[in-house]
């Protein structure tokens, strides 16, 4: 016998078969970790990466080299981090490089911001999802990408420095996978500001304790500026690719219409 919530009893005879019921919420149609699919759709899918990457590439490869700018969405105008995203922006332009973001709201539209208003290029690597998150109004160029890990790679692929002000879920996922890049030597050493001590001191507590219970070593612990200074956050970033990197202007090949 069954016995539910209630005085409902059945038996296993008497159980009543249940339909299976729609989704509620319908599922995206390219979701791509529903396990496998047909050859041809895997293959379908594959190329539409790839579309988005060329397209990406395309769009991107002139913009000049990029300080990425990770942080939340939800920080409204009057916010004390919208604040220095927006300084972080024109403090950007100033040393000549372009500001990119992930396209959206908060953070990331005052970085842009910051940039436009000081004559800098503004980028943003915008992500479609379920609900609709608009590009804000500071770009000179905008791209809306189909999947994430292809966005995070652009947002990667062009920057010498990365700051990260407060942000959420996103915001912690883009910054431990660019440390761990970083860790593992997948990508050069680029310098990763890590803004706002009051926001982010128990995530550094976490990774003190890491580091005493050996899970990574003390030394990962310095390849994070820790800091709520932005002239410090600044001259660290210009003193290491000043240092390490001599900037070249790219070449645009007619014959493959390219724009810049």
């Amino acid at each position: 016998m069954i016995k539910l919530e209630g005085n409902l009893h059945y038996t296993m005879e008497e159980a009543p078969v249940i339909e299976k019921s729609k989704r509620i919420i319908p599922a995206k149609e390219s979701v791509y970790l529903e396990g496998p699919k047909s050859r041809g759709y895997e293959l379908g899918f594959a190329f539409k990466v790839f579309f988005q990457f060329i397209k990406g590439f395309r769009k991107l490869h002139f913009v000049g080299p990029c300080i990425t700018v990770f942080g939340s969405a939800r920080f409204k105008e009057d916010h004390k981090y919208y604040t220095a995203a927006r300084s972080f922006g024109k403090r950007i332009a100033d040393i000549g490089f372009t500001t990119m973001t992930g396209g959206g709201p908060g953070v990331m539209e005052a970085a842009n911001r910051g940039a436009f208003e000081s004559g800098g290029m503004s980028i943003g690597c915008n992500v479609k999802l379920p609900f609709e998150q608009l590009a804000n109004k500071y770009l000179h160029k905008s791209i809306t990408f189909e999947h994430f890990f292809v966005r995070k790679v652009l947002l990667v692929k062009y920057s010498y420095a990365f700051i990260i002000m407060p942000g959420g879920f996103g915001t912690m996922d883009e910054f431990f996978e660019i440390l761990t890049l970083v860790q593992t030597k997948s990508v050069t050493n680029f310098p990763i500001v890590l803004f706002g001590k009051e926001y982010y001191k128990p995530l550094l507590d976490v990774m003190n304790e890491m580091a005493a219970q050996g899970t990574i070593s003390k030394e990962d612990l310095d390849l994070v500026m820790y800091t709520d200074d932005e002239d410090q956050a600044m001259d660290h970033i210009r003193a290491y690719v000043e240092s390490n990197y001599k900037i070249k202007p790219r070449k645009r090949y007619w014959w493959l219409l390219e724009r810049r």
